[in-house]
């Protein structure tokens, strides 16, 4: 009896792209359980390669741009904000690490600031919706009367 494990995605490229969507050899992984599963097994080399490691199981991968991403954003200025991953993780939004980077596309540190995460555009404009512009900067109202200001990254 042959043993159930990865073989079938040994051969393959298994990539997770911008768009928060996993891929094997470029087709989308349509299963979202799959999916899930590869999100909450992602990790890295000491060489800095990426793996999906599930038990004994390992499989090089490729990151188009961050390990994980922001599909949701929920709370408001007065009761914080948390992020919703694509691991089905939440946590508390980072505020202090968010900084816009190319594409006009927002980003934070999560797992305790370990890794980055891309903000996919439904999340992106919903914590958008709560940006003020002043002085002469964007700025995000946060519990106690605190703002965290939005950068771009080459400024920083």
């Amino acid at each position: 009896m042959a043993r159930a494990g990865f073989w079938a995605i040994e051969s393959h490229t298994i990539r997770f792209g911008k768009d928060g969507r996993w891929y094997s050899d470029d087709e989308p992984i349509v299963n979202p359980r799959i999916e899930r599963l590869f999100s909450q097994h992602v990790s890295r080399g000491e060489d800095g390669s990426w793996w999906l490691v599930i038990g004994d199981e390992r499989a090089r991968i490729v990151i188009d741009d961050t390990p994980y991403v922001v599909r949701r954003v929920d709370g408001d200025p007065k009761s914080g904000f948390t992020v919703e991953l694509n691991d089905g993780s939440v946590e508390p939004l980072p505020s202090d690490s968010l900084e816009i980077r190319s594409e006009e596309v927002l980003y934070c540190r999560v797992k305790e600031g370990r890794f980055p995460a891309r903000f996919l555009r439904p999340a992106q404009a919903e914590l958008l919706g709560h940006v003020r512009e002043g002085e002469g900067a964007f700025l995000l109202p946060l519990p106690g009367g605190r703002t965290a200001k939005l950068v771009p990254a080459d400024a920083v």
